[in-house]
């Protein structure tokens, strides 16, 4: 594994994992113009946010054998609807938005939560504060 800029992924990947916020900066970055950066026959992860995917675009890669499959946990409307244009490709893996729904995962968010009540009502600033 090494280092590179976003056209030498997606040109020479075989599978492609996002693991981004959803940002201006990241929004749409899987888009149609990607999509045909990709080299042929990639597949696609997606467990992270929903906004960083045209999923028409995809679901057109999909549907035409470009992309060779995805597995996503993020929908641009949760619940899916059934009539998703990705649920409706055979060559993708959905699950329902469970990627932080392990007992560790829940367990961990409330050791974080606690902390940040915690520092708030002593004067100081959550440890894990938004801008």
């Amino acid at each position: 594994m090494q280092l590179c800029d976003l056209d030498e992924l997606l040109r020479e990947s075989d599978f492609i994992s996002l693991h981004l916020p959803g940002s201006p900066g990241t929004a749409q970055l899987i888009n149609a113009a990607a999509i045909a950066r990709m080299k042929p026959g990639v597949r696609l992860i997606n467990t992270a946010r929903a906004a960083l995917i045209d999923e028409p675009a995809l679901a057109a890669a999909l549907r035409d054998g470009n992309v060779a499959g995805l597995a996503c946990d993020v929908f641009s409307e949760e619940p899916v609807p059934a009539s998703n244009l990705l649920l409706q490709c055979p060559n993708v893996i959905a699950t329902p938005h469970l990627a932080s729904a392990s007992r560790e995962s829940l367990e961990r968010l409330g050791d974080m939560a606690a902390a940040a009540v915690i520092a708030v009502l002593s004067g100081r600033e959550p440890p894990s504060r938004l801008a």
